[in-house]
């Protein structure tokens, strides 16, 4: 083990699909270098309803396009688990990021980077491999039970100012470091890895810091 200090900002949003295909090969990374600390960052692609219409032009070509990035990032996945027509078939409109940030959060509040992360991954399965509709309070009350968090505190979490806040300040710092789309890894604030590169890819990086 290393005693050089390495901390990785991980720049994701929930609609990410990308950013679904690289955690796990950033959970494995952390268990092969486990001195190294991630720490979760929040960007939001589409932080209101109003934002996807004004990005894409209509709700429609919104999932139409956005359904074409998840084909992609499903050849990406290393275990290919984007159900995108299922996603397709679904009526509801396309979800937007803020809600589910929040509840990344609010779990980060009570577990700490890792709660973030088991929240952030279990929300991430719920938009993309189960492809429910996020937006929707009940949906996020029923993954912070599925990891174990307490429900009431998450509640008041979620609606606290704080919350809002703390989303405020990650954007901000990927607005200071030029930060421009997900996934983004920012290594010791200096090296970017941009994109869901291979795990080898990510490891060598980490590799020449090491050694």
């Amino acid at each position: 083990m290393s005693n050089n200090k390495i901390e990785i900002q991980f720049f994701h949003d929930v609609l990410c699909a990308w950013c679904y295909a690289i955690s796990p090969r950033l959970r494995k990374l952390k268990e092969e270098f486990p001195e190294i600390d991630i720490v979760h960052r929040s960007f939001a692609l589409a932080p209101t309803p109003d934002r996807i219409v004004e990005m894409f032009g209509s709700k429609s070509e919104a999932k139409k396009q956005i359904m074409d990035h998840w084909r992609a990032a499903n050849q990406n996945d290393d275990e290919c688990r984007i159900n995108t027509e299922l996603m397709a078939s679904r009526n509801y409109d396309y979800p937007y990021s803020m809600e589910a940030l929040k509840a990344c959060k609010a779990a980060e509040f009570q577990k700490g980077q890792a709660g973030h992360w088991d929240y952030f991954d279990a929300i991430q399965k719920a938009h993309l491999t189960d492809c429910v509709d996020i937006s929707d309070y009940s949906v996020l009350e029923k993954c912070a039970e599925d990891i174990g968090l307490n429900t009431e505190t998450f509640k008041t979490d979620f609606n606290a100012k704080k919350t809002i806040q703390t989303i405020e300040e990650d954007m901000y710092l990927a607005q200071q470091f030029s930060v421009r789309a997900v996934p983004t890894l920012l290594i010791n604030d200096k090296i970017e890895i941009n994109g869901a590169q291979a795990y080898d890819a990510i490891k060598t990086s980490i590799e020449r810091l090491i050694n």
